[in-house]
């Protein structure tokens, strides 16, 4: 593995809290964030549509309820837990650092690249994301009337 020859002397694998679980401070000293890959992590249930429109209107909304539910915990939870585990981190050495602005843009301007090439072959690529960038112009609106 490279991080255990030292070829490599950073790393951000999923949260603070899943990370120190793993044992990357032992093997990793910088922690950069915020992570471009996964800024949220979520669980997911995925059911054949055939099998799904078999089940009566009860058992969906079960299963709607139980995921829902997950998806709040698992947020919460996870909000909850990170800043424990990066003064862990922290105090076993590791040094954490903010991407500088100019390498996240670069970032978002790559995966926009990537995703526009991807939503010109592929149509279901294009309707998820067409919606997902509708959905990020208008949650801007939002964000910056939030930001403190």
């Amino acid at each position: 593995m490279p991080l255990n020859r030292g070829d490599i002397d950073a790393a951000e694998y999923s949260l603070p809290a899943v990370d120190l679980k793993l044992g990357f401070q032992a093997l990793a000293r910088h922690y950069y964030f915020p992570g471009w890959h996964q800024p949220a992590s979520l669980f997911e249930l995925i059911i054949n549509r055939e099998k799904r429109d078999a089940l009566s209107s009860t058992q969906k909304a079960q299963i709607e309820a139980v995921c829902s539910d997950n998806v709040r915990h698992g947020l919460a939870e996870s909000e909850a837990t990170q800043f424990a585990a990066l003064k862990t981190l922290y105090s076993e050495g590791v040094q954490l650092h903010r991407w500088p602005t100019g390498i996240l843009e670069a970032l978002e301007k790559s995966w926009a690249d990537v995703a526009n090439e991807e939503a010109g072959a592929d149509t279901g690529f294009r309707r998820v994301w067409r919606s997902l960038k509708t959905f990020r112009a208008d949650y801007a609106i939002w964000r910056e009337l939030s930001r403190l």
